[in-house]
């Protein structure tokens, strides 16, 4: 696989997908269905949906595809795949808080390696270079010129004062429990993958999940995450995140800068 031609193309699809989300955003009334496993869906998801799969099938024919949107794609069985949530944040965007993403991955051999992750509402986006090192591009995010690029890095987080970042719709007795165990300056909400991508940045230095995840959720802000020297890995053991795993559904787990002195469950 041609890493340079992996980052153009999903940094291409992404821009696209988003732009497509932002028409029907910006409607002032939009239908929302309801999937089979109580979780909304609208149109600005399906359209998205079909803009990155069928991108990625010309760019990369015969490379699997997993999309949250597509039930046919859940039972692809690879070491080597692509992965797509095209609308993370979907409460988000229906609520109109802006905090939705697009995400597109690459997983090799288990470990998401090149990701995109596009916040169209809020303009940041972030991606890894062909090298697997993470950028945060600024500008207007244009399909055929690049903006300034920065590349981002973890920080040194002070043990004293971590700044915890967590999901503004799941957050429950458990996960402040698991959070008090730590020197909390300060505690900031998120939605969607933007927290992977704020540790990504510098910006956070602790999200914790404890509660259900799929694999399209994640594996793009792990890459990236991964490309700025931060980690994830499981809740219950410390052991590293790996994907394809039994109906791509994540255990819980922790995501952080390496300076964090990682408490046990």
């Amino acid at each position: 696989m041609d890493n340079e031609k992996i980052c153009f193309t999903f940094r291409k699809l992404a821009i696209e997908a988003g732009r497509s989300i932002m028409e029907v955003y910006n409607q002032n009334n939009f239908e929302i269905k309801i999937k089979s496993d109580d979780s909304p869906v609208t149109i600005a998801d399906e359209a998205a949906d079909k803009i990155i799969y069928s991108g990625l099938k010309e760019a990369f024919p015969g490379v699997p595809i997993v999309t949250e949107e597509q039930a046919n794609t859940h039972s692809e069985k690879a070491d080597t795949f692509f992965i797509v949530d095209p609308l993370d944040g979907t409460k988000e965007f229906i609520h109109r808080r802006g905090d939705f993403t697009v995400n597109i991955a690459f997983v090799s051999k288990g470990i998401p390696i090149i990701g995109v992750v596009y916040a169209p509402a809020k303009k940041r986006l972030f991606y890894t270079d062909k090298d697997l090192k993470s950028v945060e591009e600024f500008g207007h995010h244009e399909l055929k010129e690049i903006g300034k690029i920065k590349y981002i890095s973890v920080s040194e987080p002070n043990p004293s004062q971590l700044i915890v970042v967590a999901s503004k719709s799941h957050r429950d007795e458990a996960l402040e429990k698991y959070i008090e165990k730590y020197n909390v300056a300060d505690s900031r909400a998120a939605g969607s993958s933007l927290k992977f991508c704020l540790i990504a940045a510098g910006e956070a230095d602790l999200y914790p999940r404890v509660g259900r995840t799929m694999e399209w959720d994640t594996a793009a802000g792990h890459a990236i995450l991964s490309g700025a020297g931060g980690f994830v890995v499981r809740y219950d053991n410390h052991q590293p995140l790996v994907y394809g795993k039994p109906l791509f559904e994540n255990p819980f787990f922790i995501a952080y800068s390496p300076g964090v002195n990682l408490q046990k469950a």
